[in-house]
């Protein structure tokens, strides 16, 4: 011990460190009890430390929460869950009013499909492979207007199509009223009757690389699309045509893969058949067409 004036003691440190390793705990709190080397001597009032509890964390705000992106809000919307969709996109607005891509589908979402599209229309016989987005680049030359396209239809679920129902195809949409895309909307081409499908399909595809050419990415998948839809076995002509047609292909597989995880298996599988047709050998498609099949016969089971 040390003694300091007023006859107060005090521990050495490094002694009261070894003090407290070789101690029992219960000798040790009964010396706390009692004062231990840190007896004062005025005893009409005990003090007692404690640690000081670490503050807590702030609670997170609804606006530092993190939003579903547009990718995501697409999927729900894809598979018919309007009313979320609607809420999501309200909310970005509300914080971005200035978002035009969330404005724009917002605009489809609500819009009169109508009036965006036109009243007039020609019947389209839905093929294996077929889904609202290939339609609506085939028909209106931009895939991402598959959901007014699917409103225009009455559609619910535009996940939802099978084989052989008919549809509606809008012959007109003024440009100016489209409400999702951000490039020009340009014609459909038109496939004369007396012009034979693999020369049709080789103009078409000239047409899809000449219109990637101008900056028109969407209108050229489409065209090249309907290039592929007359003549799947068409082969590219340059290196500008097989890149598209590797771009156009991945979008089917992308598609195809929404379509297996909601379990539309019978539409997925029929997208890979429509990839296969085209590129064989195309990697992605074999694998997942053939998990889709196991899938599909485990399902039959039960």
């Amino acid at each position: 011990m040390t003694r300091l004036p007023n006859d107060t003691r005090v521990c050495p440190p490094a002694a009261a460190s070894r003090w407290w390793r070789t101690v029992p705990m219960a000798v040790t709190l009964a010396a706390l009890a009692l004062g231990g080397c840190a007896a004062l001597r005025d005893r009409h009032a005990t003090v007692v430390v404690t640690p000081s509890a670490a503050p807590a964390a702030p609670a997170p705000s609804a606006n530092t929460a993190r939003e579903p992106s547009l990718t995501v809000i697409g999927g729900w919307l894809q598979s018919g869950r309007y009313a979320e969709g609607e809420k999501a996109l309200r909310q970005i607005l509300a914080r971005r009013p200035g978002d035009r891509a969330a404005r724009a589908m917002l605009r489809q979402l609500t819009a009169d499909p109508r009036q965006e599209l036109g009243e007039r229309w020609r019947a389209h016989v839905v093929q294996p492979g077929d889904s609202y987005s290939t339609l609506a680049a085939r028909y209106l030359g931009d895939p991402n207007l598959f959901l007014i396209l699917a409103r225009y239809n009455g559609s619910t679920n535009p996940s939802m199509l099978r084989v052989g129902e008919t549809l509606r195809m809008p012959l007109s949409a003024a440009a100016d009223a489209a409400p999702a895309t951000a490039e020009t909307t340009l014609p459909t081409a038109v496939v004369r009757p007396d012009e034979p499908p693999a020369i049709a399909a080789r103009r078409l595809q000239d047409e899809s690389v000449s219109l990637l050419g101008q900056g028109h990415r969407q209108q050229a998948l489409a065209r090249l699309d309907q290039a592929l839809s007359l003549d799947p076995d068409l082969k590219p002509a340059g290196a500008g045509a097989a890149a598209l047609r590797k771009q156009l292909l991945d979008s089917y597989h992308e598609r195809a893969i929404v379509l297996y995880r909601d379990q539309q298996l019978d539409q997925a599988i029929a997208l890979w058949d429509r990839v296969l047709a085209i590129a064989p050998d195309y990697e992605p498609a074999i694998v997942y067409r053939t998990r889709a099949r196991e899938l599909q016969q485990r399902l039959k089971q039960y």
